[in-house]
């Protein structure tokens, strides 16, 4: 079922593609257009709708356009009247020289539906060029006793026209001697001859000057002419003769190849052509013919081959003479090959390794023996090998030499060594040859691996995924083979309390290394360990490297308040008088940030107040402070939330709420928030508590300042008086919180957490600054307990 269907889905598809190329070839055809060679740019040439059968307009719309073979456009389509226009002078010659006819071949497209019409152009050729020989001058030479009726083919014309426009007769001015043929070349050219009607006489006349002319077929016809000079020749009766009947000539065996060995001459006294003489070799052996070659005009004889002196050592040439008129004379040239050093030493090897261990004692690596062909001097040769090698070359008897080795060789120093024997003969000039032995050092196990540090560094970011690529160690071996085959593993650390195991993994092939889990740097901010690095050699040598990881910090903390405390208890209250001047202090809210670097860098912002512009939060130290004077109109009660942000990325932040009340003195009544009014049920008690509170407020307020002023004079007194204020000793307080160089704080700070509303009890603390330098204090604890003042609050001096 599946088959069938999948055959006649094919059918459908075979179907639709030739009923695809029906619809796309309909209506094409194959349009033949014609126009004359140099017709101006724009000349009309046919109206190509009317041509295809297709309506006004209907080439706009179907997008015709006119594509050459070649690219170029010859031809410019104007889609809207549909005329085929010339765009270009066409040069018939230059667009396909001598063919005739000359067609451009074109296509018409159109979409919508697409079709393709198939089209050419002829170019017809115009007489605009008159033949053309190719010397204005030609020389003729005729013996005076030619015969009549003898032809002599002359040089024809060349037309760039074609077909008719081309050359289609020859004539000459009228003579009583010649008469010109013309005749047909297998190319389909036609050429002239030249006929003899009559017989020259050289005594009557010597020479004779006719005109050729060639004509085209164009109308009115184009001509070229050129001058055809007879010289007459006289009659051959005179041989040639050698100046010498044997040449003796001496060659050296190491002439090059094309050089001249040795020139003859010969002479004729007769003139013209009797008196042109030509040499070639007269009854030469296949030898002869193969080493020598003459040059038949000048007489020179030109060595084809190397000569060989030990092969042959004397040659003899016969060389013949041959007139215009068929006369000869002949000589004979005896070369003598001279002996020159022209065979180099040959070295022919017996015995040779090429390879040999790095650790062997002296060893032969080759045997070979030298010969020259050349006699005496030249036969004498030396042998030897380039020097600051660990080699030695020593003779042997009948020119034998050994090759060998000075001693043990180390292949880390080098592993392949090229060694050029040479060998020069005593000659002159001196030949040499050369033969070069390679000699490769095996490897053995005498390199432990070095890795290419003796300690690395990594660093692998906090909170990292496990299984993270965090660095790689890397050692060589100098050795080579699988004694240079490393593998890496982790040595046990010298802490048997670290869990390296755990932490980090090695690739024992690559020696890539990867942290196992996620890194805390507040738990471990950085370990070292060893690696080593083992060859597979026999036996195997290793080698050790020291790698410290270093945790770096993530922005994984986010800021920590201190100060105030945001445990859901009752909200603390900062007092502020009303006559208090710009840049008071308010409070100090206390952050630090678990991170480190630029991750624990906090600064804060005043993000919510209840009066914009009212207060103000330092961006370094978290200080919050007044930023204009206090009126009455502002309100009492004001509720400010400062961001505390790190310089982290991204970066985190966490927030605190103050809650702030203007008083117009101390001994005003704390009024509470709203947020931590009292039930209705205590409203009528609330009265009573805030006359007892002012009357408390204003004592409490003079006894501290009192306090205050004193605690600055002993301070300053106390390098030179003993007795007069001492500072409290000991720990502080558990309800103090301890700041001291924590965050970006640049004093020590102590702040008293406030108790819960509703207690019944109330704690006036003073809270003190603490002296960097003093490592403990003890603060005096000044307190008043009233049993009718339900809530606590803290006050800050500087």
């Amino acid at each position: 079922m599946e088959a069938g269907r999948l055959c006649c889905q094919r059918q459908r598809q075979v179907l639709f593609l030739f009923l695809f190329w029906g619809v796309s070839l309909a209506g094409s055809g194959f349009g033949q257009y014609s126009v004359t060679e140099e017709t101006e740019r724009g000349s009309f040439v046919v109206n190509l709708a009317k041509d295809l059968g297709l309506g006004n307009g209907e080439l706009v719309a179907r997008g015709a356009r006119v594509i050459f073979d070649d690219n170029k456009q010859y031809l410019l389509l104007d889609s809207h009247t549909g005329d085929l226009l010339t765009n270009e002078k066409l040069d018939r010659e230059k667009l396909c020289g001598s063919t005739e006819p000359c067609m451009l071949y074109f296509q018409i497209l159109m979409d919508n539906p697409f079709q393709i019409y198939r089209a050419e152009l002829r170019v017809r050729d115009i007489n605009d060029h008159s033949p053309v020989f190719r010397d204005k001058d030609t020389v003729l030479k005729i013996l005076e006793n030619t015969a009549e009726g003898t032809t002599f083919r002359l040089e024809r014309a060349h037309d760039s026209d074609g077909g008719p426009n081309s050359i289609q007769n020859y004539t000459i001015n009228p003579n009583s001697f010649f008469h010109i043929k013309v005749s047909d070349s297998d190319e389909g050219m036609i050429y002239p001859e030249l006929v003899l009607d009559k017989v020259l006489d050289r005594e009557k006349q010597q020479e004779l000057s006719l005109t050729l002319m060639a004509l085209d077929g164009g109308s009115p016809p184009r001509s070229g002419t050129t001058t055809i000079r007879i010289v007459i020749l006289d009659v051959n009766d005179n041989a040639p003769h050698f100046s010498q009947a044997t040449y003796v000539i001496q060659a050296p065996e190491n002439s090059p190849v094309g050089s001249i060995i040795a020139k003859v001459s010969a002479e004729d006294v007769d003139s013209g052509v009797y008196a042109d003489i030509s040499y070639s070799l007269f009854d030469a052996s296949e030898d002869i013919q193969a080493t020598f070659q003459i040059n038949p005009f000048s007489g020179e004889i030109i060595l084809r081959v190397l000569l060989d002196y030990e092969l042959v050592k004397f040659y003899k040439v016969n060389i013949q003479a041959i007139d215009g008129g068929g006369l000869s004379a002949r000589c004979t040239v005896l070369i003598e090959i001279l002996d020159t050093n022209d065979n180099r030493p040959e070295l022919i090897i017996s015995s040779l390794s090429n390879q040999i261990a790095e650790n062997s004692p002296e060893t032969i690596l080759a045997v070979f023996r030298i010969k020259d062909r050349d006699s005496g001097e030249n036969g004498k040769m030396v042998c030897y090998i380039q020097d600051n090698l660990p080699f030695l070359l020593r003779p042997s008897v009948e020119n034998f030499y050994i090759l060998t080795t000075e001693g043990a060789l180390d292949r880390e120093s080098q592993a392949e060594y090229n060694i050029t024997i040479t060998v020069t003969d005593l000659g002159t000039p001196r030949l040499k040859t050369q033969h070069n032995i390679t000699v490769l050092v095996s490897d053995v196990n005498d390199n432990a691996p070095a890795f290419t540090q003796t300690s690395y560094t990594l660093f692998v970011r906090e909170n990292n995924s496990p299984a993270l690529h965090i660095g790689s160690v890397s050692a060589t071996d100098r050795d080579a083979g699988a004694n240079a085959q490393v593998t890496y593993s982790l040595l046990p650390p010298q802490d048997p309390h670290l869990p390296l195991a755990s932490l980090v993994s090695i690739n024992a092939d690559n020696g890539q290394l990867f942290a196992l889990r996620a890194l805390d740097y507040e738990a471990l901010q950085a370990l070292e360990f060893r690696v080593g690095a083992t060859d597979r050699g026999s036996p195997a040598l290793s080698s050790q490297a020291l790698v410290r990881v270093l945790v770096l910090d993530a922005n994984d903390n986010s800021p920590f308040v201190l100060y105030p405390l945001q445990n859901g208890s009752a909200p603390c209250t900062e007092l502020v008088p009303r006559a208090a001047e710009p840049g008071y202090l308010v409070s100090k809210v206390v952050a630090v940030d678990g991170d480190s670097g630029q991750n624990a860098w906090l600064s804060y912002q005043l993000l919510k107040a209840t009066e914009p512009g009212l207060f103000g939060v330092w961006a370094h130290n978290g200080e919050v402070r007044t930023a204009r004077l206090l009126s009455e109109r502002d309100a009492a009660k004001h509720r400010l939330v400062v961001l505390v942000k790190d310089n982290g990325e991204p970066p985190l932040s966490a927030s605190v709420t103050l809650h702030v009340l203007l008083v117009d003195g101390f001994s005003q009544p704390y009024l509470p928030l709203p947020e931590a009014a009292a039930d209705p049920a205590q409203a009528d008690p609330l009265t009573v508590y805030l006359v007892i509170a002012l009357a408390s407020v204003s004592s409490l307020f003079l006894f501290s300042v009192l306090a205050f002023v004193a605690a600055r004079l002993c301070r300053r007194g106390r390098a030179a008086s003993l007795g007069g204020c001492s500072v409290p000793e000991g720990h502080f307080p558990g309800h103090l919180v301890d700041v001291s160089g924590t965050g970006t704080l640049s004093q020590s700070y102590q702040y008293e957490v406030c108790l819960t509303r509703g207690s019944g009890t109330s704690d006036f603390k003073f809270l003190k600054p603490i002296v960097p330098n003093i490592q403990a204090q003890s603060p005096g604890r000044n307190s008043e307990e009233n049993p009718t003042f339900g809530n606590s609050f803290g006050f800050n001096f500087q």
